[in-house]
């Protein structure tokens, strides 16, 4: 928050740090609410194969070297509905999403697939869940040349990218929204998603920058160095 606060234009950013914003939110009365009582939304009790976790000791350095995928469910008036994104992990960008009805193998399928038509990951990572062992997802991650990558049963801090990833949703977007129904959930999502996560929100993992601003920062010094290389030749 006081990183966000100094970057927009306030005669008053010269004397923001940390205490000052946590006293001014608590005189407001803003602080964090305690998560909701939770759905159960990985089933880690099936018979189809598992792989590795391959993330152990990884150095990520580039976009779409890996990329984590998770889901969650979402509480609307009358049901839940469920969310699977993909992140990559570099960027923090989100490759793709999905919002369903059913926790079946779709969800995730559709979720993966919409994410293909933007890029490739080396390694795709996630939960041991039936919903990314089952093999059309396996097939579909293989077809496209990714290697695939699973944290163990019961450690869900091995998959700890989309763990933080979802807490993030649910802490600015989901817990502060009352959906009227899953059209209204999928409208105000999205926008979360693909405009204020993406191009507004700023991280400190990334130097304080937004997954956009980092993303195209990387991609621009990538080609400075090659056309020095070429000049160089």
């Amino acid at each position: 928050m006081t990183a966000q606060l100094r970057r927009e234009d306030h005669p008053l950013n010269s004397k923001l740090n940390s205490k000052v914003v946590r006293r001014l939110m608590g005189e407001l009365g803003l602080a964090a609410k305690p998560p909701p009582r939770k759905v159960r939304t990985t089933d880690s009790d099936h018979a189809c194969p598992r792989y590795p976790n391959l993330l152990k000791g990884l150095e990520v350095t580039l976009p779409d070297q890996v990329w984590v995928a998770d889901i969650t469910y979402v509480r609307l008036l009358r049901e839940f509905v469920y969310l699977a994104v993909l992140m990559d992990v570099f960027t923090r960008c989100i490759r793709g999403w999905r919002l369903g009805r059913s926790l079946e193998g779709e969800l995730t399928l559709l979720a993966l697939q919409g994410a293909l038509s933007k890029g490739v990951p080396q390694i795709h990572h996630s939960d041991q869940g039936l919903q990314y062992a089952q093999a059309a997802y396996i097939q579909t991650l293989k077809a496209a040349g990714e290697q695939v990558s699973m944290a163990a049963v019961g450690k869900p801090e091995e998959n700890g990218y989309a763990e933080r990833l979802i807490r993030t949703i649910k802490e600015e977007e989901v817990v502060l929204s009352e959906y009227r129904d899953f059209d209204d959930a999928h409208s105000q999502i999205g926008q979360f998603l693909d405009e204020v996560y993406t191009h507004k929100r700023i991280h400190s993992s990334l130097g304080y920058l937004t997954p956009a601003e980092f993303e195209e920062g990387w991609r621009q010094s990538l080609s400075r160095e090659r056309q020095l290389l070429t000049t160089l030749q």
